[in-house]
């Protein structure tokens, strides 16, 4: 009987090394996500206001001076919008949350044998509560927002400070090839933040009116759901259209009927119109990249991990395609 060969694995001390420092270096990535997540926001809104600031220093006012004034302006003006919004919305919100059972009850009574309607009470609050939560947090975590904006600010003023930083490590082609890479991921980063926050505004805008005008209660939450699921490619329209129609179904049938037509009117409109314009170009992500982006976003991150999926994986999907150019 033949004598089977040993086969021996050996692990170098080069692999253990690497394999240790590839770990420690996830573990720091790990308990560093808030400033990472702090960085990336800033990153996006850099890319974003750069045009805006260009614009201004080609008209002789000087860079620092443009950068400051325009995230003033823009900080005031958040704040105006919310303090606007944020009391008339916070009632309505309740009172939808309040009369929801009954409103789902009243499309069908014969739900009520295989759905407890009346529990829908009991998670409702505590979902908004969450998402309220959220919110608050995110605003009375001074820290946060303000290192954010602070570093926002500063990418604006020092943008060759990054560069010469890695001048001072990498040779000269390299240190060229990661700006060609920058470029690139800003461009795309920041046309994504202005062509979304254009995406929200408009189909929150002609949501509230096209409900406020037919009478259907609730339209501010409903608006500003059908606004914020904007975030969403493919699936956010269809989403943000069942809530209003149950609560336009629940007032009358004509009423329901009246919503889904509006929803598809916004939709075309904004498919048509809109889209073309301002996104196509600049995310064109398969629908299951997306959907995989956003459930591993929400795993990870929650909420903010959500709204950050798409412009994440805009960024590793550029630096890819940089990559395989420069292969």
């Amino acid at each position: 009987m033949p004598v089977q060969p040993v086969h021996k694995i050996e692990i170098s001390a080069k692999t253990i090394l690497f394999t240790a420092g590839l770990l420690l270096i996830l573990n720091l990535v790990w308990i560093m996500k808030d400033l990472l997540l702090s960085l990336f926001i800033a990153f996006i809104i850099m890319s974003a206001v750069k045009p805006l600031v260009h614009w201004l220093e080609n008209r002789r006012v000087p860079r620092r001076v443009a950068t400051i004034v325009l995230f003033l302006l823009l900080t005031c003006g958040f704040v105006l919008i919310f303090s606007l919004i944020l009391p008339p919305l916070i009632v309505e919100t309740a009172l939808l949350i309040k009369h929801l059972p009954q409103m789902i009850a009243s499309l069908n009574p014969s739900i009520q044998n295989y759905i407890n309607i009346s529990s829908l009470t009991q998670y409702a609050p505590n979902i908004t509560n969450q998402a309220f939560t959220f919110v608050r947090s995110v605003f009375s975590n001074a820290m946060f927002v303000t290192t954010t904006i602070f570093f926002s600010i500063y990418f604006t003023i020092e943008e060759n400070a990054i560069y010469q930083l890695l001048n001072r490590f990498l040779t000269e082609k390299q240190v060229e090839t990661v700006q060609h890479a920058v470029v690139a991921i800003e461009k795309r980063l920041g046309s994504w933040l202005l062509g979304e926050l254009v995406l929200m505004i408009v189909v929150g805008v002609m949501t509230y009116i096209g409900l406020a005008l037919m009478g259907v209660n609730y339209a501010l939450p409903l608006a500003l759901v059908a606004g914020l699921l904007e975030v969403v490619p493919n699936l956010g329209p269809t989403l943000a259209a069942a809530p209003a129609f149950i609560v336009a179904v629940s007032q009358s049938v004509f009423l329901g009927v009246s919503t889904i037509a509006l929803s598809f009117i916004v939709q075309q409109t904004e498919n048509n119109l809109i889209v073309p314009y301002v996104m196509k170009k600049v995310v064109g992500l398969n629908p299951i990249i997306t959907l995989i982006a956003f459930i591993m976003g929400g795993q990870l991150f929650g909420i903010l991990g959500v709204l950050l999926a798409i412009p994440f994986t805009l960024f590793i999907e550029t630096i890819f395609i940089e990559i395989f150019k420069k292969s």
